[in-house]
């Protein structure tokens, strides 16, 4: 007779990624815990109230914060945007962006065209 299985667990910041929260800025509990994937799936079926406010209001780790600025973490780094954000800063950001966000918002739209474009000739290629 086999053993039961043990619950796969995780560690706090693997967890914080699959969540996309910045790890800092959640729970005590949840920094020095452990996360089994039973309780992940609940925290993303569930999300109790800080992961809800967590999620709108941030800090936001540099992978969010670059989706909705629509540049790279590259061009994230280039612009000197070392901190999570949060979504006010980030919208301040978008109202009225400085020179380096237009420049990395350009070059990241032309990386995007570029690779659909291959994906495109690669699949009327395999056809």
């Amino acid at each position: 007779m086999s053993k039961p299985r043990k619950p796969q667990v995780l560690k706090p910041a693997t967890a914080a990624a699959k969540l996309d929260v910045y790890l800092p800025a959640t729970p005590r509990e949840f920094q020095e815990g452990q996360v089994s994937r039973d309780e992940l799936d609940e925290l993303q079926r569930n999300p109790p109230q800080w992961l809800v406010d967590l999620r709108r209001d941030g800090p936001h780790p540099r992978n969010v914060v670059a989706a909705r600025l629509r540049v790279s973490n590259s061009g994230l780094a280039r612009g000197g945007v070392t901190e999570a954000l949060t979504t006010a800063e980030i919208n301040a950001l978008a109202a009225d962006p400085p020179e380096w966000l237009v420049r990395e918002r350009e070059s990241y739209a032309e990386v995007r065209r570029e690779q659909r474009r291959i994906e495109e000739r690669r699949r009327d290629g395999a056809g």
